[in-house]
């Protein structure tokens, strides 16, 4: 496959800006930032950063899955936390979700994510040949 494909899928929240859900270029998807919002409201669920991460990563399944993939395909992780503190919280979360060999990581703390929440993850997979 030459070119890039934009993935989308009613089971994660849309873009909310000019971007897609994901780019599918060759086996590689490459899957933008998600937010813990609710994707038949657009709305930020309620709870601790627990439920957030959680709903961030079904959003990513969701996304992967819509591309040909899952989870498991994810060779790259890249995690946004206004709070660091909340760290080892969401290892916790993510652990439930991922098994080894886990993905490559970074974990960024930063000053703000769109719509005020405290956690964004953004990931590249790599389908099956």
């Amino acid at each position: 496959m030459t070119g890039k494909l934009a993935i989308n899928t009613e089971q994660a929240p849309g873009a909310i800006g000019p971007y897609s859900q994901a780019i599918k270029t060759g086996q590689l998807v490459f899957i933008s930032g998600q937010i813990p919002l609710d994707p038949a409201t657009m709305e930020i669920i309620p709870g601790d950063i627990e439920a957030l991460a959680r709903r961030v990563f079904d959003s990513l399944a969701a996304v992967a899955h819509a591309a040909g993939g899952s989870l498991d395909d994810i060779v790259k992780l890249t995690i946004f936390l206004t709070d660091l503190d909340q760290f080892a919280r969401v290892n916790e979360v993510m652990a439930g979700y991922f098994k080894p060999p886990y993905p490559a990581r970074a974990t960024v703390g930063v000053v703000s994510l769109p719509k005020g929440v405290p956690i964004e993850v953004e990931a590249v997979l790599q389908l099956p040949a």
